[in-house]
């Protein structure tokens, strides 16, 4: 194996280590937005995005060079195994067409995953905004409906208040309790609008939870192909040798 190509099977298993650390189910995603949010990481922001692309350039062009190399070696190994009168070529055409397929598997593997890391960091920062959002709105729904019940309880004093006192006092806590029912029905539209903000909160955060459930499942079903993938190379070099 090559350098680059040396390069490349490390820069995958990093990729599959690092999926593999996001999938965790014991860390949660707002430890890792906390990670996220390190002074070091808004340093190399500026630079993520030109990274980014520059390592799927790379990748690509990487891939299309197996691609290539594939489709070589294949049509000639096509012709060479017609011919009965070079076996020791052959074999050579053989064992360079392993190497391009492995060649082509590991490039084709670190652009997907690459792509992969990137959609599941995105969809974690959006998970641990969600819940947090959460938090405060039911935080906020929480305080409204304590006050809410604050409200109601003075009225019922003012009601009772109303009871015991004379007519002109009545007029003034009529004023009163008015007062306070008009307060108390704009306490409950702040309610109703909170509680609705916070059923949408918590949609969002459901739905969050489908698209990275079926993303995991998705990863699992493409870690198991490219296991299969390994095993057949390897069965296929030990039939060579």
């Amino acid at each position: 194996m090559t350098l680059q190509w040396a390069a490349v099977a490390t820069f995958l298993y990093a990729e599959i280590g690092l999926i593999l650390i996001f999938c965790l189910p014991f860390i949660p995603p707002q430890r890792w937005q906390k990670i996220f949010s390190f002074n070091v990481w808004g340093k190399i922001a500026t630079f993520w995005n030109k990274a980014f692309l520059t390592i799927i350039i790379l990748l690509i062009v990487l891939f299309l060079d197996a691609v290539r190399e594939v489709r070589k070696y294949s049509s000639v190994h096509t012709i060479e195994k017609s011919s009965t009168s070079r076996p020791d070529a052959y074999e050579h055409t053989q064992m360079k067409l392993f190497r391009s397929q492995r060649n082509l598997y590991i490039s084709g593997f670190s652009l997907f995953f690459w792509l992969v890391l990137r959609r599941l960091v995105t969809l974690i920062t959006q998970l641990a905004k969600e819940l947090s959002n959460k938090g405060v709105l039911k935080t906020q729904a929480e305080n409204t409906n304590k006050a809410a019940k604050k409200f109601l309880e003075e009225n019922e004093k003012l009601k009772r208040i109303l009871k015991s006192h004379g007519n002109n006092e009545e007029r003034v806590l009529e004023a009163e309790n008015k007062k306070l029912v008009e307060d108390q029905e704009k306490l409950k539209t702040e309610l109703r609008k909170t509680s609705d903000a916070l059923s949408k909160a918590q949609n969002d955060v459901t739905a969050m939870k489908m698209q990275s459930e079926r993303l995991s499942k998705e990863y699992d079903q493409l870690l198991k192909e490219h296991s299969e993938l390994q095993d057949r190379l390897g069965r296929g070099n030990k039939k060579r040798l």
